[in-house]
């Protein structure tokens, strides 16, 4: 996905936040905001956003001197997402269809989301997806891959949500690559999140090798592109793999909730949609 004009003031939002989160400092923000506001002139419309955001987190970093502003956020969301566990699991177990009640609750948990969506219920938003009609649906495409794939590379996207996709991994079945970030960045899950929200138990955990909020292709390590490159499913998870992966020719499934009105535009759904796309693949009723 390109950088869109609507991005720019967004970025800078999003510096803001990071900014107050990190520090007090007044003189410092103010220092955040001005090196950020000085980067969007040189920003191209043709970069994804996470190359962009990338650039823009490690300059909050520098400016402030907090290299993971939302660590406590990101330990709180977890914990609150294990709290849930048991009941998500308890609906899944009841469900008709199990892998289609978990690939909600996975959707449901992308509202964990302080780079784009900072104001949201979780609980609420669970109740809401699971009875919510997909825009775009290509579920049964999406179980048959499953059924055909050796092993399954599952792209995580943020800390908390990590917690949801478990509960997916637990109805795939197969043998399950949980790809995180490799250095802290927003609220992004990184390999010690992962671990928080059980997920060794479930996946091999891998690192991306990217510190960006999205799997930026050109900034992976070369394990991660082994993998990726030689999966047979990718299950891609939220709006920063979707703006870094949305043009990929790869077995790609999108899962997510659309929070942000040029992401839903890209994709040609209403914001707050919730999506599980098969790339170009024809779009089926779930």
């Amino acid at each position: 996905m390109k950088t869109y004009l609507d991005c720019f003031p967004c970025f800078l939002s999003q510096a803001l936040r990071a900014a107050r989160i990190a520090t007090d400092d007044e003189k410092k923000i103010k220092q955040v905001l001005d090196a950020v506001g000085m980067m969007l002139k040189d920003i191209p419309l043709e970069s994804t956003p996470p190359e962009s955001g990338r650039l823009i987190y490690r300059k909050v970093s520098e400016v402030t001197g907090i290299l993971d502003p939302y660590k406590k956020i990101k330990a709180e969301s977890t914990e609150k997402a294990l709290a849930l566990y048991p009941s998500l699991k308890s609906l899944v177990q009841k469900s008709d269809n199990r892998l289609l009640t978990a690939a909600r609750i996975a959707i449901a948990g992308n509202v964990i989301d302080f780079g784009a969506n900072w104001n949201f219920d979780l609980e609420a938003e669970i109740k809401e997806i699971l009875k919510k009609e997909f825009a775009i649906g290509d579920f049964h495409t999406f179980q048959n891959s499953l059924d055909e794939a050796g092993e399954v590379l599952y792209i995580g996207d943020n800390a908390g949500e990590c917690v949801f996709d478990r509960i997916l991994i637990e109805e795939i079945k197969k043998p399950v690559v949980y790809v995180v970030r490799d250095a802290p960045i927003i609220n992004d899950a990184t390999y010690d999140d992962a671990v928080a929200a059980g997920i060794e138990r479930v996946a091999t955990i891998l690192s991306s090798g990217t510190d960006g909020p999205g799997t930026i292709l050109e900034t992976c390590s070369a394990e991660f592109l082994s993998v990726y490159h030689s999966a047979e499913c990718i299950i891609s998870k939220g709006q920063g793999n979707y703006e870094a992966l949305s043009n990929e020719n790869r077995p790609l499934f999108f899962l997510l909730k659309t929070k942000c009105p040029v992401i839903a535009k890209d994709i040609g759904v209403e914001e707050g949609s919730i999506i599980l796309k098969g790339g170009d693949i024809p779009h089926e009723d779930s």
